[in-house]
């Protein structure tokens, strides 16, 4: 099996989930203890944040980067960015990157595309919600992202980043959550949400909603299985 890269720190919390769905994927498989390696490289979430608030996005993709090609020096045959963000600047790491990378966006893209959607909700962080990076990729599968309100996003963005990045899950967040995503339902149709953030599977599951749940997270540790036992 090909060596899993995996950059984390961008939370901790989701590093540890892709962890533990990439293992547990491997017992639901039948492939028993026979688990992939898998070598991570975990940033100073603060210190490569700073640079995205900032607008520094060229050094911020030099941190990235630099994170991507430790793995490689690591071992790492292929490697992912374990967080939705930071796919804003993914073309430019994977220039710069020594090893194939693989897309969060893309690998839902394709999930959505499977399921048959046309149009999809997203929750993520403002940088997610708001600039283009999902939309561009969904249109080439003539999917149509629609995102909440300003007000919504607002809450959403600091609700993530007070207590999700932190690993705090609140019943009243989760509850706003879904009444954010079942407004989206009624205003605006859409057939499916993607949970954009890859702290929000920690709150949201498909068994609380009507319609497809993407979770990224899930969707993306899938991917990397599937590349690694290729």
């Amino acid at each position: 099996m090909k060596k899993i890269g995996i950059l984390g720190g961008l939370g901790p919390e989701s590093t540890v989930e892709y962890y533990r769905i990439i293992t547990s994927l491997c017992r639901e498989r039948g492939m028993g203890h026979n688990y992939p390696v898998i070598i991570i490289y975990s940033v100073n979430f603060q210190e490569v944040n700073n640079l995205l608030i900032e607008g520094k996005l060229s050094a911020y993709a030099d941190k990235l980067a630099y994170g991507i090609n430790h793995l490689k020096s690591a071992g790492a045959d292929f490697a992912l960015i374990a967080a939705n963000t930071p796919h804003l600047v993914f073309e430019e790491v994977k220039s710069k990157s020594s090893i194939p990378l693989i897309s969060i966006v893309e690998e839902t893209a394709k999930v959505a595309n499977k399921k048959g959607l046309k149009k999809v909700g997203l929750l993520g962080t403002k940088f997610t919600m708001e600039k283009n990076f999902y939309p561009n990729i969904f249109s080439k599968y003539g999917i149509q992202i629609v995102v909440p309100d300003e007000n919504e996003r607002n809450y959403i963005q600091e609700k993530i980043m007070k207590e999700l990045v932190d690993g705090l899950i609140k019943e009243e967040t989760r509850e706003r959550f879904i009444e954010i995503i079942e407004n989206l339902i009624t205003k605006e149709k859409i057939e499916g949400i993607i949970l954009g953030c890859t702290e929000i599977p920690l709150l949201i599951s498909q068994k609380m909603l009507s319609i497809p749940v993407l979770n990224t997270t899930r969707i993306h540790a899938e991917a990397a299985l599937n590349y690694a036992i290729s």
